[in-house]
């Protein structure tokens, strides 16, 4: 690793995170990196103003674990900061090395999260997703919303696409909201098929 660089040499985003250990996992790859925790998935009114302050000034960047509680936490995080970049881990980066634990941030190695950090996703323009004909009935026809391979399907593709794991409803919003055209989609499926 380069010398120890501060949050204003090398990262300008503060991230958002659930808990002190995922802080203490990025600090230890990340010295100078600077988080706002939100104490699990139940983020009090305060938290969330908090981070709303902070984005008027700075970028944010919300990095969660890849479960249910982590994508709550997006939703209410972006509810008040629309314009937050996303960081995903896949589920497979944030085992726990020991067997008891759940999946978290905390477990993931510096070189995952320096891809996670690296890879951001930001929100695009409604038109963008309308031309492009994501939607939910092109999703049934490729077998990505029912089906007997319909969550395998998904995880392969949010994997592919890096924007994580997401169940049939959130996947559908996690394209659009990302500007994902539907020739990236069709590409992804092709690996999916020649696997």
């Amino acid at each position: 690793m380069e010398s120890k660089k501060t949050n204003s040499d090398k990262f300008a985003e503060v991230v958002i995170v659930e808990g002190r250990d995922d802080t203490k996992r990025l600090k230890l790859f990340f010295p100078g990196i600077e988080t706002i925790e939100t104490n699990g998935s139940e983020i009090s009114a305060e938290t969330l103003l908090q981070i709303k302050k902070v984005a008027e000034t700075r970028p944010v960047v919300i990095l969660t674990d890849p479960d249910f509680n982590g994508e709550r936490i997006r939703r209410k995080v972006t509810a008040v900061v629309p314009t937050a970049k996303q960081a995903f881990l896949k589920r497979a980066d944030a085992v726990p090395s020991k067997s008891h634990g759940s999946l978290g941030v905390e477990h993931a190695s510096g070189v995952t999260l320096a891809h996670a950090l690296n890879n951001l996703h930001e929100q695009t323009t409604s038109e963008l997703a309308a031309t492009e004909q994501i939607n939910h009935n092109l999703l049934l026809d490729l077998g990505l919303i029912v089906g007997a391979t319909a969550r395998q399907k998904r995880d392969f593709v949010g994997q592919q696409l890096e924007i994580g794991y997401a169940n049939a409803k959130q996947f559908e919003r996690r394209l659009v909201t990302f500007g994902i055209t539907k020739a990236e989609l069709l590409t992804v499926l092709e690996k999916w098929e020649r696997r």
